[in-house]
C-alpha cells in the first residue's frame, strides 16, 4: 500500500511538472529588440564654384643660360693672369682668364710677316712701271706697315692683270699662310666673352697644356635654365612665355620664371615633353633644385577637392537630411592629391574627408553641428545649475528671516 501511494504521489508531481512547463512555455514572450541607430560624425564642405587653375608641377636643376667651356687649341706653359685660375672667382667681360706662354709662336709669326713685307717691297719696281695706276695703294700699304700688330688686308686689284701678277709672285699665298698664324696666336689667350664667374678649374698657373685639354667652366651669373619633363597629354596646354611659379626646396622662396622654349618632339621611353623655364635671380645658383607649377589651363565653374572622394570614378557623397547620397560628377583633371570636377551646384554640402564603410542612405552628422550641440548642452546645463544654485540661496535665507 505505501508503494503504491509513492508512485501516485511520484506521478503527480511528474504531471504537475509537465503542465507548470507547458504553462510557462505558452505564457513566455519574446524580448523586445531594441534597435539602435548609428550616426557617424562627418566632416562637412559647402561646394562653391569658382576659376580652377590646372597646374602641371614639375621640378629640375638650375643651369646658367650663358656657358662656356674652356678649352685650349694651343701646346705651352700656363701664365699667370693677376687673377688666381680658381673656382669661384669673376671676371669681367673683356678680361683675360687664361693667359699660355707663346713667345715661341710670336717669333714664328713675326718671321711670316717679315716675309710678306720682303715679297711686297720687291715687286714695287714692277709695279711702278707696268701698273702706275696700282702703285700708289701698295705704297700706301707698305707705309702703315707695322709689324708688332695684326697685318692689314690686302689692296684690292684695280684689273685683273694686276691681279694675275700679284698672283704669280704668291703674295695671296703668303698673306693667308700668316693670316693663319695670327689667328692661331689669339688662341693663346682666352677671354671673357661676358661678365661671370669660374666654376671649374682644372689646371693652376705653371701646369703645361696641351692642345685639346680641357681647363675650365665659365658661366654668367643671374639668369638661370631649368629643364622639366612634361607628360605628353598636357603638351597642347603649353605655351611660350607662360608664367611659372618656382620655389625652393623648403618652401621658403619663391621666383617667377617664363617658358622659353617647348622641345617639338616627345620623349618615347618616358612620353614627356622637355619644357625649358628661364629665371633671374642674383640670389640663384646654378645646380639649384626648384620646384615648377606650369599654369596650363582655367576651368570655369569648377571646385577642387581631394581626389579620395571620388567613388566609382563619377560620383562623391553629398549630405542630404542628414543621409549620405551620392551625387555625379564630371572629373576634368587630376593631379597627385586633387582633382577638379564640374557638375556640382552652388551650395551642395559635401563630406570633405572620406568615411570608411560608407554607403548611401547612411546616417551622419556634420562635426560642426554636434559641436554647436554640445556647446548649446553645455550651456543649458549651466544655466540649470545656476538656478538650483540661486534657488537653495533663496530657501537659506527665507529659514534664517522665520527664525
Amino acid at each position: 500500500m505505501r508503494k503504491f501511494i509513492v508512485i501516485l504521489v511520484s506521478l503527480a508531481i511528474i504531471a504537475g511538472a509537465v503542465i507548470g512547463a507547458k504553462y510557462l512555455i505558452d505564457n513566455k514572450k519574446a524580448p523586445e529588440k531594441k534597435t539602435t541607430k548609428e550616426v557617424k560624425i562627418v566632416e562637412t564642405d559647402t561646394i562653391q564654384n569658382r576659376t580652377v587653375e590646372i597646374t602641371i608641377p614639375s621640378n629640375g636643376n638650375l643651369q646658367a643660360k650663358q656657358r662656356i667651356e674652356l678649352y685650349s687649341e694651343v701646346t705651352g706653359v700656363f701664365q699667370n693672369t693677376g687673377k688666381l685660375f680658381r673656382a669661384g672667382q669673376e671676371y669681367r667681360k673683356g678680361e683675360t682668364i687664361i693667359s699660355i706662354n707663346n713667345q715661341e709662336f710670336y717669333a714664328q709669326v713675326l718671321s711670316a710677316r717679315s716675309d710678306l713685307n720682303n715679297q711686297i717691297t720687291a715687286i714695287m719696281p714692277d709695279l711702278r712701271l707696268d701698273y702706275p695706276d696700282s702703285f700708289q695703294q701698295w705704297q700706301e700699304y707698305l707705309d702703315n706697315w707695322n709689324q708688332s700688330s695684326s697685318t692689314p688686308a690686302l689692296p684690292e686689284p684695280v684689273n685683273d692683270k694686276e691681279r694675275y701678277f700679284i698672283t704669280g709672285r704668291n703674295i695671296y699665298t703668303t698673306y693667308y699662310s700668316l693670316k693663319n698664324l695670327e689667328n692661331r696666336l689669339g688662341k693663346f689667350t682666352i677671354r671673357a666673352p661676358f661678365n661671370g664667374i669660374l666654376t671649374e678649374a682644372m689646371v693652376s698657373e705653371g701646369t703645361l697644356v696641351r692642345n685639346g685639354q680641357q681647363l675650365g667652366e665659365f658661366i654668367q651669373k643671374g639668369t638661370y635654365e631649368m629643364s622639366v619633363a612634361v607628360s605628353a597629354e598636357f603638351g597642347d596646354l603649353l605655351k611660350l612665355g607662360e608664367k611659372v611659379n618656382l620655389t625652393n626646396v623648403m618652401g621658403t622662396k619663391t621666383y617667377e620664371g617664363e617658358v622659353t622654349r617647348i622641345n617639338g618632339k616627345v620623349d618615347q621611353a618616358t612620353q614627356t615633353i622637355t619644357t625649358v623655364i628661364e629665371v633671374s635671380d642674383p640670389s640663384l645658383k646654378e645646380g639649384m633644385y626648384l620646384s615648377a607649377n606650369l599654369n596650363a589651363q582655367q576651368v570655369e565653374n569648377a571646385v577642387e577637392l581631394d581626389r579620395e572622394l571620388l567613388q566609382d570614378g563619377n560620383q562623391i557623397f553629398s549630405v542630404s537630411d542628414e543621409k549620405l547620397k551620392l551625387i555625379s560628377v564630371t572629373p576634368v583633371h587630376f593631379s597627385e592629391e586633387t582633382m577638379v570636377l564640374k557638375g556640382l551646384e552652388n551650395g551642395t554640402v559635401i563630406i570633405s574627408k572620406t568615411v570608411p564603410g560608407a554607403y548611401e542612405g547612411m546616417l551622419v552628422k556634420s562635426a560642426d553641428k554636434d559641436e554647436r550641440e554640445t556647446v548649446d548642452g553645455d550651456a543649458s546645463a549651466s544655466r540649470r545649475r545656476q538656478a538650483s544654485g540661486d534657488r537653495g540661496k533663496a530657501d537659506t535665507s527665507n529659514a534664517g528671516t522665520q527664525q
